[in-house]
């Protein structure tokens, strides 16, 4: 029997984004800050930190059909609308997955928080970037141009 041979790794960097680094734009209000664009991950992930002013509207209820999303609470409160007017509060260290087809919104209270958004595939990070590029910086963003812009992404938004 022929000794088992071992495999060389392969050569691939690991990537390092510190604390005040990244891509960082404003989305209407909402400060957003690029950690992973899908360029070290084959497009098989996106991360992005967003900071949230209080009572703030998120996007319209909608559902992606071709990716998943989570959200990790960092600080601050945030709520999330869910399929059949469900709402679901979350506070620091809370985790919420939204799968494929999953029908979802969120916004903040009175209390404004952070929190970190990851996407797979990562192409979905290209939305932001367009809509802060059809948003007004540091006005609430329009639903009509978040509305459009989603139709970019394969996301489908509910009335």
């Amino acid at each position: 029997m022929a000794a088992k041979q071992l495999m060389s790794p392969p050569d691939v960097p690991v990537n390092l984004v510190r604390a005040k680094a990244g891509d960082i734009f404003m989305l209407g209000t909402v400060q957003i800050r690029v950690m992973e664009d899908g360029s070290n991950t084959h497009d098989r992930l996106g991360t992005a930190e967003f900071i949230v002013p209080p009572n703030t509207e998120g996007p319209p209820k909608h559902w992606h059909e071709m990716h998943d999303e989570t959200f990790l609470v960092l600080s601050g409160k945030m709520r999330f609308f869910v399929k059949d007017g469900g709402i679901v509060d979350c506070t620091e260290g809370d985790y919420v997955t939204v799968p494929v087809r999953s029908v979802h919104t969120w916004g903040t209270l009175d209390e404004g928080c952070k929190f970190l958004n990851t996407f797979t595939p990562a192409y979905y990070i290209n939305y932001f970037k367009l809509l802060s590029q059809m948003a007004e910086a540091g006005k609430p963003m329009d639903k009509e141009i978040n509305a459009k812009a989603m139709t970019y992404f394969a996301t489908i938004g509910v009335d």
